[in-house]
């Protein structure tokens, strides 16, 4: 039962320095009184990471091949005793009506390669004319190399990289058409990885639209900023300890936003509400750490878990990456949990000031765990329409529960027909130089000319050359083969180098199939009797190996990840059912959130619609980092439904009402979190690289589908149909398990409003 006022009386104003407060609370009193002090804190934090980053940051770097690969030995031996073949590679493909060797076209390419030769880490130029395999047989496409000084494109300076760009098109016209390849020119012309400003700006109008208060809508942006000028000052301070690719910053920014501002909007609605049942600013302070606070604490952990998760892949930049996006999760977490309660010392009793002339909804009598028709004014709890969704979906909960898992198997289908791979410049836009590149060779030396396999070769003290000659000829006659260039030898003569073109793409299964013939069938056959040590490496043997690595530890990431978080919910809700179902609900979400990935990469309508016009393969990482990132904020969304059901059910002892009241209680607040998250993500969407399209993509769509078809359907559906099940636990751990307490205990608040249930 419940106890609610009597008209005209207010409850008495719990002291600030209420022992019987958690140490969430305690925090908040502190920060509460001490607001300048902890405002001075968090301007000398800022100075810190301004400090740090300025002595200790480093460029930002990745390794994306496999430790251990045949792939990666091939990059190594090449580095170490063939470097003058190791570096990083930039084509330059030329098409000439007339024909490249003609004297006129001749000079002009001749005069574009001296000038590209003078570029800074260029090292040295391949002239086609004089290369085997580097002019079409029509005569009329001639493709050059520029070897580097760098063995990683991200550490070709994208201003080079545009310099060579501009050349080639000063040089085109005249019945000449120039175009530049490789990953250094890929990344330099990807442009903007996300938009934060975007995400700021649709995330202030949905915060302006759910409080209806200027001061109340700024206090998420207030902090989820501050988060974020910290984070982003320490990401590069990562990058000198360890190898950080460069869209962990957006990663990690996009996250900090998100998440700084999704746990405020919980934690200003519960201040809203605590100030609405009388008690005073600081009173209302500490309760809302006391009781939101925690749901942000478990909430922050979970996603802390799932990215820890990524360490487990064996993979340096995925632990970059994650180390990255930690970092934001964790000092947006600090963020909301010590800056808040400081600007509500400041702004507490003006949180619903600068009000917007938006319609007034329908007053309600609040209590501390729910509402009921009455006569206050409405703050952030219930609306009617909620409460009416809560009880219709409890009077046709079977209904709603299958219905929902067949929207959620219906839209994970097209997953099932995905291709894995790394796109390559062919998936690229039509006016990129890379895009064009890929086309004109792919039309003038076949599609294996955009994949050549680079094969490394250790070579006996005596005796090589023979035994080179024969791998040669045996390569040649391979099925799949376009064609094989002559060996190179290092000054050493212990190292060669042969490049073999494959009949088929980059992409291409056959391809696939034709690196596992070369090393399980022809090269072991070729090299029998000799003792020559022969590794298949080049971009795409190492993309080869890296999707198939990836996609062998998976099921070791998502199994490891669901049961440590099925644990942490075990413990918070004290509940079997609760952590089980969450587990299985949020595997369902992310499944179809890939679902929506593989649909748009079909290349189809609706893949035209983000400017994807072919088939595209997805790369086995996206997958693994978008279920550490999309299980974690599943999670949140779970712990503030759970939490506040959790808060009914154990003070009113009904599951049927805590069911409902819990939807009704938190379903304003998840939808306007759920739609903060999803336009910082679409953010990524606008990217001209597909990666991150797909990235935008996946995660916009979980986080849209978690929150409405999971949340705001199959939940509270299937706890309807498990009745008090969802709050049984055995005794035996009933009674190892702690008490968290993670809904809060609001009768240390407001004891006279909330009596126990027993």
């Amino acid at each position: 039962m419940t106890q609610t006022l009597l008209p005209g009386s207010r409850p008495p104003a719990a002291p600030a320095s209420d022992r019987r407060a958690g140490p969430l609370g305690r925090v908040a009193g502190w920060a509460y009184r001490r607001r300048g002090t902890t405002l001075l804190l968090w301007l000398a934090a800022v100075a810190l990471a301004f400090g740090l980053s300025s002595t200790f940051a480093d460029d930002f770097s990745a390794d994306y091949s496999v430790p251990g690969s045949d792939s990666r030995t091939a990059q190594q031996l090449l580095q170490d005793r063939f470097p003058a073949q190791a570096g990083d590679t930039i084509g330059v493909v030329v098409r000439a009506e007339d024909g490249v060797a003609t004297p006129a076209a001749k000079e002009r390419i001749q005069d574009l390669l001296g000038q590209m030769a003078d570029v800074p880490h260029v090292k040295t130029v391949v002239d086609p004319f004089t290369a085997p395999g580097s002019v079409s047989a029509d005569g009329r496409t001639a493709v050059a190399k520029l070897r580097l000084d760098v063995s990683n494109p991200v550490d070709m300076p994208h201003a080079d990289t545009h310099r060579l760009l501009a050349l080639a098109e000063q040089a085109e016209g005249r019945g000449m058409v120039v175009a530049l390849d490789g990953q250094a020119v890929q990344q330099a012309e990807q442009g903007e990885i996300g938009s934060e400003a975007i995400g700021f700006a649709a995330a202030a109008v949905i915060l302006l639209i759910t409080f209806g208060s200027v001061v109340a809508a700024g206090l998420p942006l207030v902090i989820a900023a501050s988060g974020l000028a910290v984070s982003s000052l320490l990401i590069p301070v990562i990058a000198a300890l360890l190898p950080v690719p460069d869209w962990s910053t957006a990663l990690a920014a996009m996250l900090g936003i998100g998440i700084g501002i999704d746990y405020v909007l919980l934690m200003v609605t519960r201040f809203r509400e605590w100030r609405h049942l009388g008690l005073d600013p600081e009173s209302a302070t500490v309760a809302t750490l006391d009781t939101a606070g925690r749901s942000v604490l478990l909430a922050g952990s979970t996603v802390v878990v799932s990215m820890l998760g990524l360490f487990g892949m064996g993979l340096s930049f995925m632990r970059g990456a994650a180390l990255a996006a930690i970092l934001g999760v964790l000092v947006a977490m600090a963020a909301g949990l010590t800056l808040l309660p400081a600007l509500l010392g400041y702004l507490g009793t003006r949180i619903d000031a600068l009000r917007l002339p938006l319609p007034r909804r329908r007053r309600l009598t609040v209590t501390a765990t729910g509402a009921d028709a009455g006569d206050a004014d409405s703050v952030g709890e219930p609306s009617r329409a909620w409460l009416w969704w809560s009880r219709f979906i409890s009077r046709h909960r079977v209904l709603a529960t299958i219905g929902g898992v067949a929207i959620l198997l219906a839209l994970a289908a097209p997953f099932l027909g995905i291709r894995f791979g790394f796109p390559d410049a062919g998936n690229g836009s039509a006016e990129r130089s890379t895009r064009q590149a890929y086309d004109l060779q792919a039309d003038a030396f076949g599609a294996g000319a955009n994949g050549p396999l680079l094969l490394s070769v250790e070579l006996p003290r005596a005796g090589g050359a023979a035994g080179l000659d024969r791998l040669a000829g045996e390569l040649r006659d391979t099925p799949g083969v376009a064609a094989v260039t002559p060996p190179q030898v290092n000054s050493a003569g212990d190292t060669a180098v042969l490049t073999v073109v494959p009949t088929t793409g980059p992409q291409d299964e056959a391809t696939k199939d034709l690196v596992h013939a070369l090393r399980d069938d022809v090269i072991p056959a070729a090299t029998a009797g000799t003792e020559l040590d022969v590794h298949v490496g080049g971009v795409t043997a190492s993309s080869i190996d890296s999707t198939a690595d990836i996609v062998k530890r998976l099921p070791l990431l998502i199994g490891g990840v669901v049961l440590l978080s099925m644990f942490l919910l075990l413990v918070s809700f004290r509940s079997v059912a609760v952590a089980v179902k969450a587990a299985a609900m949020n595997l369902l979400s992310v499944a179809a959130a890939y679902g929506v990935v593989a649909l748009v990469l079909e290349g189809g309508w609706a893949g035209q619609l983000l400017g994807i016009d072919n088939p595209t393969p997805l790369p086995a990482f996206v997958p693994v980092l978008m279920f550490a990132v999309l299980f974690g904020l599943s999670m949140d969304y779970e712990v503030f439904l759970v939490a506040r059901m959790r808060e009914v059910w154990v003070h009113r002892g009904d599951n049927a009402q805590a069911i409902v009241r819990g939807l009704a209680g938190t379903g304003r607040v998840i939808t306007a979190a759920a739609l903060i998250m999803v336009a910082v993500f679409s953010a990524f969407i606008p990217s001209p690289d597909v990666f991150l399209k797909v990235i935008g993509v996946g995660m916009a769509a979980a986080i849209l589908i978690d929150a409405t078809v999971v949340r705001m359907l199959l939940v509270p559906a299937i706890m309807h149909l498990l009745g008090r099940w969802n709050w049984w636990l055995p005794r035996r751990l009933d009674r190892v398990i702690p008490q968290l307490h993670v809904e809060g205990q609001p009768e240390k608040h407001l004891p006279q409003l909330v009596p126990q249930h027993n």
